[in-house]
């Protein structure tokens, strides 16, 4: 259940409203807005009469929500959630996030070489994986929190924020001083509890679509991390496996208008995962913009071709610098900044 608040509801009205939904059973999550609060009810509110919060002081309206995802669904916060970082940048409203590293760290001179790249270019985020899910146990597994703390040092050396995958839960404690904000790969959007954990944590977390995922599974995925009370969360299309051969994944383009319609959370566009073809970064990453997308994840590397990881859809620098200014473009004649 959604309980708004009126625009000039007190303080005290509105702990009384939440201690009425506490005394029928419903966990309370609060957020509030720049002129409104909105209370959503958890829990069993199917026998629930709301004629009862309707008439309490400070309530405008009570709506049953049908949907499955509760705090993730657009009606929690219909305003659009922004997710702020310590230094100042956003992910969500008008101005798009450039989120841009190798797939894995590999060594000091490679992580602190593209960090300067990142930075020139005008992008605000550096990625790179420290422990690297890899579809064969044979692959290069990453350099773990050795290399985090490599990527944070040339972070912190250039002004950027970091972004780097979290696969279990033994991993959190220690990578919270050096990561910015978690990422849950394809593979972990459905590992509960890694998500009922990184509910707990105060950090961002950017969960990405999982690889046969429906945009409902994805949702809910997002309320398991929210239902533990961090609101931060950033969704990532990053492509979908589909009977399509020509293409390491499917992208769904689709999938980020629509997600804007159900969900008040930002999206972030993946067109690296999503085609797997450095030939098609581009385009896709162009197309996203478009579509909507709060941020655009992409995969750089010096020496592109033999990158540890993912090298075939590995943009080259000039190539990351040339779709820079396209995405500035598209970002101005679509109302948004880069």
């Amino acid at each position: 259940m959604i309980v708004s608040m009126q625009e000039k509801a007190t303080e005290e009205q509105i702990y009384s409203v939440i201690e009425a939904m506490e005394e029928a059973g419903v966990n309370v999550h609060r957020t509030t807005g720049a002129v409104q609060t909105i209370l959503a009810g958890v829990g069993p509110t199917a026998n629930i009469d709301l004629t009862k919060f309707e008439v309490l002081p400070g309530v405008l309206n009570v709506l049953r929500i049908s949907s499955p995802y509760k705090l993730a669904g657009r009606a929690f916060r219909p305003e659009g959630t922004v997710v702020e970082f310590s230094n100042g940048a956003t992910i969500g409203g008008k101005q798009v996030a450039v989120i841009a590293g190798p797939c894995a760290i590999e060594n000091r001179e490679q992580i602190f070489t593209i960090a300067k790249c990142v930075k020139a270019a005008g992008a605000g985020f550096l990625r790179g994986g420290a422990f690297k899910p890899r579809s064969s146990p044979y692959a290069f597994q990453g350099l773990g929190i050795p290399g985090l703390k490599l990527m944070y040092e040339a972070a912190q050396e250039n002004g950027l924020l970091t972004v780097t995958e979290v696969m279990e839960i033994s991993q959190i404690e220690p990578m919270l001083p050096y990561t910015d904000c978690f990422q849950v790969g394809a593979r972990n959007m459905q590992n509960f509890n890694l998500l009922r954990e990184l509910g707990q944590a105060r950090k961002p977390v950017l969960l990405k679509r999982g690889i046969a995922a429906t945009i409902e599974e994805l949702l809910l995925s997002a309320e398991y991390i929210m239902s533990g009370g961090n609101y931060d969360v950033i969704l990532c299309e990053r492509g979908i496996r589909t009977y399509e051969t020509s293409t390491r994944n499917t992208m769904d383009i689709a999938a980020i208008p629509v997600i804007h319609k159900l969900s008040h959370l930002p999206i972030v566009g993946d067109p690296s995962h999503g085609t797997g073809r450095r030939d098609m970064v581009a385009p896709m990453a162009k197309a996203a913009l478009a579509a909507g997308a709060d941020a655009i994840l992409m995969e750089i590397h010096p020496n592109a071709d033999k990158a540890a990881s993912d090298a075939a859809q590995t943009l080259y620098f000039d190539q990351f610098e040339k779709l820079m200014g396209e995405l500035r473009v598209i970002a101005s004649a679509v109302g948004r900044s880069l």
